[in-house]
């Protein structure tokens, strides 16, 4: 597989803290990867470096092989790495449609037809006239997660996205993620704490400690892992 995304021994200190201590992965065109570890180990900071709002001390950031190091954050953006935050930035006062219609201006796609697949991928096919301020906490984050895809990532990064919600909200965002990746292709790295959702996401799993990737592989053979078992019971780092 064509490799899409190339971090190699990355360094960031802050302050003497390193949040990013010869920081390694890679991944493919079209691949999906969830990251998990303990609070403060360097998660965000692996998508801050990504989308230029950190530059690293040392080390290597490569995208469809093009050199990440130097670029603004609308630079990293137009080459199509997009990120989903934790909290929802959609505009409240505004339509679920006209949130969307928004996210396409200047999109080729933009229409009619393009506007219903977002609002049916977003499972707000329903609530395409509500106010986006008064849709549940879910819903808020499949809104801006349709309003990112509007923009055709061929990296899309997710923070936490079930963060806050449901038991059947994070099922339901299971399943839009699933559809998502097989419908758009695009290559999916999400950060994510719940296990559960990682068991039921189904894609390879990489485990961060102290700002270096430790472990890589399907979701049974981390479970089965002594240093995730032994991060996530609290004796490496505080969770």
């Amino acid at each position: 597989m064509t490799q899409l995304l190339e971090v190699a021994e990355v360094e960031k200190d802050f302050g003497g803290v390193r949040a990013a201590a010869g920081l390694s992965l890679t991944l493919a065109e079209g691949e999906m990867l969830c990251l998990i570890g303990p609070n403060g180990c360097g998660k965000t900071t692996l998508f801050n470096l990504v989308t230029g709002a950190l530059k690293p001390d040392s080390g290597s950031l490569r995208f469809a092989g093009k050199d990440l190091i130097g670029l603004e954050p609308y630079q990293v953006a137009r080459l199509g790495i997009l990120r989903k935050f934790q909290v929802p930035g959609i505009y409240p006062e505004l339509s679920v449609a006209e949130n969307l219609t928004v996210a396409l201006v200047g999109s080729e796609e933009a229409g009619d037809a393009r506007l219903a697949d977002l609002l049916a991928l977003a499972r707000l096919e329903g609530k395409r006239g509500q106010e986006a301020g008064r849709l549940a906490h879910g819903e808020k984050q499949w809104l801006e997660i349709a309003m990112v895809l509007a923009r055709r990532p061929r990296l899309l990064l997710l923070d936490e996205p079930t963060n806050g919600m449901t038991a059947a909200e994070t099922a339901a965002t299971v399943a839009l993620i699933r559809d998502l990746h097989r419908r758009f292709g695009c290559a999916v790295l999400v950060i994510e704490h719940d296990m559960g959702f990682v068991r039921e996401l189904g894609c390879p799993v990489a485990l961060m400690v102290r700002g270096r990737i430790e472990r890589r592989g399907s979701y049974e053979e981390l479970q089965a892992d002594p240093l995730v078992r032994e991060v996530y019971l609290g004796a490496v780092e505080p969770a």
